[in-house]
C-alpha cells in the first residue's frame, strides 16, 4: 500500500481494530438472516507526510451508496455549528446576492439553508441519492455527483467559477486527496475563499478517540499534512480555527497562493503546538493501540458487570463512532439491548456487525433502563438534557471515551 498522498510505500500501522462491516451498512429486517461483509481497519502513517490513512479495502461509492443513512439534520447541535457559520462567513467576506457558494458533501441541506435564506446563490454536491433529495425538498439545487478535479474544471468551463467553497466533514471521506485538492483549486474564483472542516489529529491522539476510525474515513489530518496537501495544489491556508466539534476540528480557510490575504497568527501558533507535541516523528504515532485497547476493556468490564449484576444497559445514537466501538468489543444485544436514534432513517434497523436493534425514544421511557450509553460522546450535552428524565428513576449515562465515565 502506499501513501495516497504522496505515494510513500506504507509500513508502519498506527492503530488496527481487526476487522468490520463499514460502520453505516444498517441491516434490514429482511437482511438478518443473510452474512455480513466484513473488512479490515487497520491505519497506516506515512513515514514522509505523516498522513494517517486506512486502506481503501471498500470502495467509496459502495460506501456512499444511494442507502446512506447519515442526515446532518437531526443533530440540533449541528444546525446551530452551521447556521453560526454561515452569519459569521458571509459578514466576513461580505457574500451577497451576486456571489455564488458551493457545499461540496452537503447532505440535506443543513447548511445550504441558511444561505439560501439570505438570498445568496447556493448549490450542493452530493453523492447519496436520499440526502440529496432531502436538500432539494428544501429548494436547494443539488448535483448528485462525487467531487473531484473532471468535475470541478466542467463546472468552471460551462457555468462559472465559485466564490465560497464549504467543505465540511469530507476531506476526510476522499480516496483520492490529489484529485480533490485539485479540484478546490481548479473551481475557486481568483479571490474566492475555500473552508473546509475535519477532525484534528492532535485531538484524536489527546483524547483516545479511536472510535472516530472507520471505513468511509480515509484519511486522518494534522495541521502541517493538510498544509503541504494544499500547498502542492497552488493553495495557500491564510487562517486557521480550532473547533470544538466532533471531538476537536479544524476549520481551515484556503485561497489561491497568489491572492493578497495576510496569514494570521493562529497558522504559526498551530504550526508551533504540532511540533511540541511530536507531530513530525514518528515515535508520536507508535503507541497508540494500547490506549484503545484499555478503553474497549474498560467498556466491556463495565457491560459484563452490569449484566452479571442485572442491570439494563442500552444506547443512544446509532453513529458510526458507536459501530466502531461496538464491533471492537465484540458487544452484542444480550449486552446492549437497543440503541436509539433520532432518525427516523435509522429506527427498525440493525446496526451493522453487532446486529443491535435501533429503535426511537419512546423505549427509553417503556424500559426505563439503569445505564444509557452515549455513543456520539461529542453530543454528550445535547444528549443528557435531552434524557434528563433518565435521572427519575435513578438511570445514569456512560460514556467510554476518552475514559469510561458513568455520571
Amino acid at each position: 500500500m502506499k501513501c495516497r498522498y504522496c505515494h510513500t510505500l506504507l509500513h508502519d500501522v498506527f492503530l488496527d481494530l481487526g476487522s468490520a462491516p463499514p460502520s453505516n451498512a444498517f441491516l434490514d429486517p429482511a437482511d438478518m438472516g443473510a452474512p455480513e461483509l466484513y473488512f479490515p481497519l487497520r491505519l497506516y502513517t506515512c513515514s514522509d507526510c505523516h498522513l494517517v490513512q486506512v486502506d481503501e479495502v471498500q470502495k467509496h461509492d459502495v460506501l456512499f451508496s444511494s442507502d446512506y443513512v447519515y442526515f446532518s439534520s437531526y443533530s440540533r447541535t449541528w444546525l446551530a455549528h452551521a447556521e453560526q457559520y454561515v452569519a459569521d462567513v458571509t459578514e466576513r467576506l461580505k457574500l451577497g446576492s451576486d456571489s455564488l457558494v458551493m457545499e461540496i458533501a452537503s447532505n440535506d441541506g443543513y447548511l445550504l439553508q441558511y444561505v439560501k435564506a439570505r438570498g445568496i446563490p447556493c448549490i450542493g454536491i452530493e453523492p447519496t441519492a436520499g440526502t440529496a433529495a432531502a436538500a432539494r425538498r428544501r429548494g436547494i439545487e443539488t448535483v448528485e455527483r462525487f467531487f473531484g478535479n473532471h468535475f470541478a474544471q466542467d463546472f468552471a468551463a460551462t457555468r462559472r467559477k465559485v466564490d465560497l467553497v464549504v467543505a465540511n466533514n469530507v476531506l476526510a471521506h476522499v480516496p483520492d486527496l490529489n484529485d480533490f485538492v485539485a479540484g478546490l483549486a481548479a473551481i475557486l474564483a481568483p479571490q474566492g475563499v475555500i473552508t473546509i472542516e475535519f477532525p484534528h489529529l492532535l485531538q484524536l491522539v489527546a483524547q483516545r478517540q479511536f472510535d472516530t476510525v472507520y471505513h468511509e474515513h480515509f484519511s486522518y489530518f494534522s495541521f502541517h499534512t493538510a498544509q503541504r496537501i494544499f500547498a502542492s495544489h497552488g493553495l495557500r491556508i491564510w487562517d486557521v480555527e480550532e473547533l470544538p466539534t466532533h471531538g476537536g476540528s479544524l476549520r481551515l480557510w484556503a485561497c489561491h497562493a497568489d491572492t493578497a490575504r495576510g496569514e494570521t497568527p493562529a497558522i504559526a501558533a498551530l504550526l508551533d503546538r504540532e511540533s511540541m507535541a511530536g507531530m513530525l516523528a514518528m515515535d508520536y504515532y507508535h503507541g497508540f493501540q494500547p490506549l484503545a485497547d484499555g478503553i474497549k476493556n474498560a467498556f466491556l468490564a463495565f457491560l459484563l458487570d452490569c449484566k452479571r449484576n442485572g442491570k439494563q444497559v442500552v444506547g443512544y445514537g446509532a453513529a458510526a463512532k458507536g459501530n466502531t466501538l461496538l464491533n471492537y468489543a465484540g458487544v452484542r444485544p444480550d449486552l446492549l439491548g437497543y440503541v436509539v436514534d433520532a432518525s427516523p432513517h435509522k429506527q427498525g434497523r440493525h446496526l451493522p456487525g453487532s446486529r443491535i436493534p435501533v429503535v426511537d425514544e419512546t423505549y427509553i421511557r417503556e424500559s426505563r433502563p439503569d445505564f444509557v450509553v452515549i455513543l456520539p460522546w461529542n453530543l454528550r450535552e445535547e444528549i443528557t438534557q435531552q434524557l434528563a428524565y433518565v435521572r427519575e428513576w435513578g438511570g445514569k449515562f456512560v460514556t467510554a471515551i476518552p475514559q469510561l465515565v458513568v455520571s
